[in-house]
């Protein structure tokens, strides 16, 4: 029985989403509680991994269960053994060929800059705060310029290994809110610290350090040297997984 789950995660206080055996990681927390649930290991797969300090709304699961057992009762029992920064908001059956990563169509994310003088006490682990002010509108002519299929080698992870760096982006803006700028992309998958970097570059260029040609330039040179430190974590969120 193939059940698909849709859950919310605050990560920080977690190394990530993928399970590792020295650090405390979203899958190795719903891993155990599963464990618990049917004494004995079931394995659970990701739509994709999260970072270190990185936060979901809608990270997709899938686990193959070792007996017949009820979705709705399947959540409220995770629900009960997960800790509070870990919920499951669904739990449904699905074809026995779901591949929660594989069968992805895309994937939304979004990163919240605090863009004001003073910091908050109550969004420090939830936004990335930036005194100096920020331009919209040439941050948006830098995100315009990674729409489209892009080799993404210079906003990745220095040292990550990937078959392929090339990734369609579909969608690349930012909006302001009050003192908040928001940033929503979605492409058919990322690779390693992509957004974080790509956020780093653009926030240099609302900082008129840097312009939309420049990235354009960084981007086409596939050098990762060339391209600015990643944002940190806190401020990114996985949103949604489109299938």
């Amino acid at each position: 029985m193939l059940i698909k789950l849709t859950l919310e995660y605050e990560g920080s206080n977690y190394a990530g989403w993928q399970r590792q055996a020295q650090h405390d990681t979203i899958q190795g927390r719903i891993e155990t509680a599963l464990k618990t649930i049917f004494e004995q290991p079931v394995q659970v797969h990701g739509a994709g991994r999260t970072d270190t300090g990185v936060h979901a709304r809608g990270q997709v699961a899938a686990i193959e269960l070792p007996r017949a057992f009820e979705p709705a009762e399947l959540k409220r029992a995770l629900n009960a053994l997960l800790p509070d920064e870990i919920v499951i908001l669904a739990a449904t059956t699905a074809p026995p060929d779901f591949d929660p990563r594989r069968s992805a169509r895309s994937r939304v994310y979004e990163y919240r800059i605090l863009n004001r003088a003073q910091p908050s006490v109550f969004e420090r682990r939830y936004a990335w705060h930036v005194a100096d002010q920020l331009a919209l509108r040439r941050m948006n002519d830098a995100a315009r310029v990674f729409v489209g299929a892009h080799d993404f080698a210079a906003f990745r992870k220095t040292g990550s290994e990937e078959k392929s760096t090339v990734r369609r982006v579909s969608a690349s803006k930012w909006r302001r809110e009050d003192d908040h700028l928001i940033y929503r992309i979605e492409a058919n998958s990322f690779l390693r610290h992509q957004v974080r970097t790509m956020v780093g570059a653009m926030v240099e260029c609302g900082r008129s350090r840097l312009d939309a040609e420049t990235i354009a330039a960084i981007l086409n040179g596939r050098d990762r040297a060339r391209a600015p430190a990643a944002a940190p974590p806190h401020g990114l969120y996985l949103v949604e997984v489109r299938y």
